[in-house]
């Protein structure tokens, strides 16, 4: 049998087991990121002539970072690695890519997207004021630049990662003015039965939180945010938050670090043509897989954060198990032992995840209650007000066509950042179930590309 042609997107914890597993197979994968570096957003390499220690950049992910990357290091020369690179299309069995102002494309019989995931955003108003950061873009600043997004920060937000970011801040020695959370301390109580499934990671988060507090950093839970305050010449100045005794407070910062959790990229999946599906428990669209990672599309595999949020570790196993389940499909011996424990794991990660949407649950009221003037769309500075007005007006009451009305998510992030609150907007307008909004298609270029493009043959 001819050896197929295996093309693997992401070179995150997902990409690095998955084209781990193909070489042990005797394949040599094409790896595309688009990455300067491996390691993906959560064990994101430092530029190369930075020296800070793994301890120092990485926590008590320190070790598990370390060995992600002295594997990726190893098989360097088994595998076709393509950094810098884009993939920006999927069509016909073909993934098109950008590198160096230069287009190309592959062709491919297997097909495993790790795409992982970004940042999930609730707008806020003047969240476009200069300052204001997601959690993943502070956390890069941090991680790529050795610098702080502020002289004065606040994070602000719900789930682990607003932990984990303002404790790095926190050790890197930058001033934390506050953490502000979201959801309460008696919605995280609630999850624990849930977050008991995985001990360790529940340990490290209570560890996070205590540090945060002995740093005399002010941390609140149960917080509305209300208004970032600013103005377009000097940007970010304060944050203006409800306690949830009701008192409204305004804490003063010269940067603003948000996020609520994560969610999947998914554009690429869309585009290859896989079926997704509603999630009610996270309150989005996701890819639909089988328990190895198979899409609806033969050929097509998907693993890690681009399908479910299942942590650094959860994305290694799955990239172990696209990459098992594609051998399988292509007549490779596949031991049924190893299967079983990767299947065993994800199953306690998966109760992990829905712990966590349970603590850290996603505020959808906050779209429904802000005000006219928000913007929501901040590539095309469409408000909350303009949206509605599309809904209650023109009767577009699905994502696509509130888009085509409004252009909510036709600018630069296509809708990865306004997506999600745009959904919950309209539905709150119209007085329907969020699902019943639909998704935002994906188009290619699933990012901007130059017009002066030249093509590669291959």
């Amino acid at each position: 049998m001819a050896q197929p042609r295996v093309v693997i997107v992401g070179a995150g914890p997902a990409g690095v087991r998955c084209a781990e597993q193909f070489v042990k197979a005797g394949l040599r994968p094409t790896v595309i990121d688009e990455g300067r570096r491996d390691g993906g957003q959560i064990y994101r390499r430092q530029p190369e002539n930075f020296k800070r220690p793994y301890s120092a950049l990485y926590g008590s992910e320190a070790e598990r970072a370390e060995s992600l990357h002295r594997s990726f290091d190893a098989l360097h020369a088994a595998v076709d690695y393509r950094p810098e690179t884009l993939a920006w299309n999927i069509s016909e069995g073909r993934i098109h890519l950008l590198s160096g102002g230069r287009a190309s494309s592959l062709a491919y019989d297997i097909l495993v997207l790790c795409t992982g995931a970004t940042d999930r955003l609730m707008p806020l108003k003047g969240w476009q004021f200069a300052g204001t950061y997601s959690l993943g873009a502070a956390q890069v600043a941090l991680k790529s630049q050795a610098c702080s997004v502020g002289r004065e920060v606040v994070f602000l937000g719900s789930g682990p990662l607003l932990y984990l970011v303002a404790s790095q801040y926190i050790k890197a020695g930058a001033k934390v003015a506050a953490v502000l959370d979201t959801s309460s301390f008696k919605q995280q109580l609630s999850a624990l039965p849930k977050l008991m499934a995985r001990p360790s990671l529940l340990k490290k988060g209570m560890s996070l939180v205590a540090a945060i507090r002995r740093a005399g950093v002010p941390l609140e839970n149960g917080v509305t945010p209300l208004e970032i305050i600013g103005d377009p010449e000097r940007g970010v100045q304060a944050l203006s938050y409800r306690q949830a005794n009701g008192e409204i407070v305004n804490v003063s910062c010269d940067a603003v670090a948000m996020g609520y959790h994560l969610r999947a990229e998914t554009q690429l999946a869309d585009l290859a043509r896989c079926e997704f599906a509603f999630d009610q428990t996270s309150r989005q669209w996701l890819p639909q897989t089988d328990t190895d990672g198979r899409s609806s599309v033969p050929g097509v595999y998907l693993a890690g954060d681009g399908v479910r949020i299942l942590g650094a570790d959860g994305a290694e196993n799955a990239g172990r198990l696209a990459a098992l389940a594609a051998l399988a499909d292509y007549g490779h011996t596949v031991m049924d032992a190893e299967l079983a424990a990767l299947r065993k794991q994800q199953l306690a990660m998966e109760r992990f995840r829905r712990g966590l949407l349970q603590a850290f649950p996603w505020p959808a009221q906050q779209a429904a209650s802000l005000p006219d003037e928000a913007i929501v769309c901040r590539c095309e500075c469409i408000t909350a007000g303009e949206l509605r007005r599309v809904v209650c007006d023109m009767g577009a009451i699905e994502a696509n066509r509130a888009k085509a009305f409004s252009r909510v998510g036709m600018g630069r992030c296509q809708g990865r950042y306004c997506g999600h609150a745009g959904a919950e907007v309209i539905a709150a307008a119209a007085a329907i179930p969020i699902a019943e909004v639909g998704r935002l298609r994906a188009q290619a270029p699933v990012k901007p590309l130059p017009f002066n493009l030249v093509e590669d043959a291959s």
